[in-house]
């Protein structure tokens, strides 16, 4: 039988902290570079949720952001300098704490109008989808939701259920969407607490 350690309190507020120190130091090093990016995924959910109901934001493991293809050898650069190590991890370019760091606690780069897998339905996010939010640039609300209904993996769900719990999202918004990721959202829409 397997041994774990004591549950600790801190150690839990310690990995939530971890990933937003993580996201601020990314941003932090694009925005002295001049490099425009957008942050997506469970942080971009989370900035949005929380506008309405903080007590409804998941915390998230990992930090996604959006940028240029052409502008990777400048974020390269740019997060090395700030202490991020670059690695290529199952086609993902990923930018680790240290050389020995786990791939689930990176930034992970995601390219502005290209498909995040080539089987998606739609590409990623364009950079002009985005917007400032209080401590970073991040997704459009629909450019987000978008991302998620295309993605569609459990957390994808869980995001985009945690948005609809909180009225970000409504009955309305399935027809701003092509069929497939139409059908996806009124699924979600349609059983509430899935």
């Amino acid at each position: 039988m397997a041994t774990y350690g004591e549950v600790s309190w801190e150690r839990m507020i310690r990995a939530v902290e971890k990933v937003r120190e993580r996201l601020l130091r990314a941003t932090a090093a694009l925005e002295k570079a001049g490099i425009p990016y957008a942050v997506a995924g469970g942080n971009a959910v989370a900035a949005w949720v929380s506008r309405v109901d903080e007590a409804a934001v998941r915390n998230t493991q990992d930090v996604d952001i959006l940028v240029r293809r052409a502008d990777f050898p400048a974020v390269t650069t740019a997060l090395e300098a700030a202490g991020f190590y670059h690695a290529h991890v199952l086609d993902v370019e990923s930018f680790l704490d240290s050389p020995t760091a786990k791939v689930r606690d990176a930034v992970h780069i995601l390219f502005a109008g290209e498909k995040v897998k080539p089987g998606y339905e739609t590409p990623a996010a364009e950079m002009t989808e985005s917007e400032r939010g209080k401590d970073f640039q991040m997704l459009q609300l629909e450019a987000l939701v978008r991302m998620k209904l295309t993605s569609f993996r459990d957390k994808d769900r869980t995001h985009l259920r945690d948005m609809i719990d909180v009225g970000l999202i409504d009955q309305s918004w399935p027809t701003r969407f092509p069929n497939t990721l139409a059908v996806r959202l009124q699924q979600l829409l349609d059983t509430p607490g899935g």
